[in-house]
């Protein structure tokens, strides 16, 4: 009778190999927990496009929004561990929504397989030059100082990096400023061109041109990096700030649900690599000032582990909670 068991397991064993060796053997779905028509779903298509050339079938993008990101994480969260059905996100509802809402219908670490961060942006505190008349960060400090009690920050909606990080430098400055939250990052640098609000921290991609125009000035990039536009733009670290609360900068990433087979997840990990190194994956990070990543799952597991504390630190500072 062992010798039955024995060879059953192993005949099972041996089969789900074979299934992981003939993956995929149908169409994958691609779940994006954002609305279609933004630049998270605009680089889950162009990605999809890519890595389905690459492995011969089908990639279906499947836009699952709602809830700050949570219901398309928890519908993967829940789905079959077969490698069919696999998200595509932002940090937000990984890094940003455990710590924000009371009640997150998923546990990141236990409910999800970290496959590969696909991409980051840069993001830079910038002034309005007219109305900040600085050049670095110190002098910013000092110029606020004098002006303390009085000023406002944007940002792109509360909880942001925008906001998490806007709320850090302000507190820990104590220069108290006033937080304006907006719908959207247009229109928080339409009220910084405008001088509704004196300062902000936004994507690279979307303050670019107004930093060529000479409208907004940058002072200090996020993050670990010079971007290659701004070369003579220092990192918060170079101007003399060098807290990890300034160094999270997001991204996106694609994630499975847990106990994928693990010859399906180095598949997805190894296409998932060598698709966001192409051309056309970079000209698609370009457009929204974003740069490839394709980290390993154990580089991304490890850079997730040593975010989320930091990110938590920054959630409790800004008081942004959303029950």
């Amino acid at each position: 009778m062992k010798w039955r068991a024995l060879l059953s397991a192993a005949a099972l064993v041996c089969s789900g190999a074979a299934r992981a060796d003939n993956y995929p053997g149908r169409p994958i779905t691609f779940v994006v927990p954002s609305a279609p028509g933004g630049a998270m779903d605009a680089i889950a298509r162009t990605l999809a496009e890519v890595m389905s050339k690459r492995m011969g079938q089908p990639i279906i993008v499947d836009n699952k929004p709602g809830a700050s990101g949570m219901l398309g994480t928890q519908y993967v969260a829940r789905a079959a561990p077969d490698g069919y059905t696999v998200l595509v996100t932002t940090s937000a509802p990984l890094l940003n929504a455990p710590f924000m809402f009371a009640k997150v219908p998923y546990d990141v670490k236990r409910d999800l397989s970290f496959v590969s961060q696909i991409c980051t942006g840069e993001l830079v505190l910038a002034v309005n030059p007219k109305k900040v008349p600085v050049k670095t960060i110190h002098e910013f400090v000092a110029w606020a100082r004098q002006h303390n009690g009085t000023l406002a920050y944007g940002s792109y909606g509360v909880g942001s990096a925008s906001h998490l990080m806007g709320s850090y430098f302000s507190t820990s400055n104590k220069l108290d400023m006033t937080h304006a939250p907006y719908k959207g990052e247009s229109l928080m640098v339409q009220d910084m061109i405008g001088g509704q609000v004196d300062w902000g921290i936004g994507t690279l991609g979307v303050m670019a041109p107004h930093f060529q125009n000479g409208r907004l000035r940058a002072l200090a990039v996020m993050g670990d990096r010079r971007p290659a536009e701004l070369p003579n733009v220092p990192t918060m670290a170079e101007s003399g700030f060098p807290q990890q609360e300034y160094k999270p900068v997001g991204w996106a990433a694609m994630l499975a649900p847990a106990n994928v087979p693990p010859a399906v997840l180095n598949r997805l990990e190894e296409e998932v690599r060598a698709a966001v190194q192409t051309t056309t994956m970079k000209a698609r990070f370009q457009v929204y000032g974003m740069y490839a990543l394709g980290t390993s799952s154990a580089e991304f597991r490890r850079d997730f582990d040593a975010t989320a504390p930091v990110t938590e630190r920054l959630i409790r500072l800004s008081g942004a909670r959303s029950d």
